[in-house]
């Protein structure tokens, strides 16, 4: 089994894993909702830790452990990951979300005025429950105030999930990261394709194994606006017949390249394309 998605360890694990793995002891979990707008998954339970992925404001969690320093072990309920986050950032489940983030990033205002000092930021993607809408703000069911142009129904979907990569151009490269803050390849992937209604797994393995169709060689020679790159370990947004935007570390940012100087650059570097699938 991928440890990445499955919440078993030597001491622990879920319920629904009786009988598949060995613990010590199996727990049920219970289901936390996560209160920041953006918060870290981490291989171990310190700050110093790896940064698996971040989860983002809304997602549910369910936990399985926590310890005395304030980390709790549990497995999002969205794309499955396992791993370490911050106690603090974890409360009861709210109300069902209603609303989604759909820009960039916006603010959580405690009242309904942008001249006040925001409380949080909240990313492309983050859930939210609202009591009400005015002409300015949507109102969460915890009281604050985001401005209506940033928010959406969750049943909205953007028509075109490159162009929402796009967006993300000239964010910082994280490794881990899952927001206009900074985001690594396999995260601008599923956070565009999140937006654009189209599930996905986390890292880029999971996603060629299990998004679209792969290429033949001859349907290689013209990719088209979606297609994905893969080489091991990292992925790549096809834009049109000439570019590609990818969120990389030779540029430690989101960028838009020529695809075949890319496909050359990486392969000096080590590395040749795996794979190219397109989403039909």
């Amino acid at each position: 089994m991928d440890k990445r998605l499955t919440p078993a360890r030597p001491d622990v694990a879920a319920k629904y894993l009786e009988g598949k793995v060995e613990a010590d002891r199996f727990v049920a979990g219970e289901e936390f909702e996560i209160s920041d707008g953006v918060t870290s998954v981490r291989r171990d339970p310190f700050g110093g830790a790896m940064l698996d992925t971040q989860a983002l404001r809304g997602e549910r969690v369910t936990i399985y452990d926590r310890n005395e320093e304030g980390w709790a072990w549990g497995q999002l309920n969205g794309d499955g990951y396992v791993g370490w986050l911050s106690d603090l950032a974890l409360y009861p489940p709210g109300p069902t979300p209603t609303h989604k983030v759909t820009a960039l990033r916006t603010f959580l205002f405690p009242g309904p005025s942008i001249k006040l000092p925001p409380i949080d930021t909240l990313p492309l993607g983050a859930r939210i429950a609202a009591t009400n809408i005015t002409d300015a703000f949507l109102v969460t069911h915890s009281g604050h105030y985001i401005p209506r142009q940033h928010v959406a129904e969750l049943g909205v979907t953007e028509p075109d999930f490159v162009a929402v990569a796009e967006r993300f151009v000239g964010t910082p490269y994280l490794w881990g990261g899952k927001s206009s803050l900074g985001i690594d390849c396999s995260g601008l992937v599923q956070v565009a394709l999140t937006a654009a209604g189209i599930g996905a797994p986390r890292d880029s393995d999971m996603q060629e194994s299990g998004l679209g169709r792969t290429l033949s060689e001859a349907e290689q020679r013209q990719l088209k606006r979606g297609d994905l790159i893969f080489w091991k370990g990292h992925v790549a947004i096809v834009r049109d017949g000439n570019t590609m935007v990818h969120a990389n570390a030779h540029h430690m940012a989101t960028a838009i390249e020529n695809t075949q100087d890319a496909i050359a650059r990486i392969k000096a570097a080590g590395s040749d394309v795996t794979s190219i699938k397109r989403l039909d």
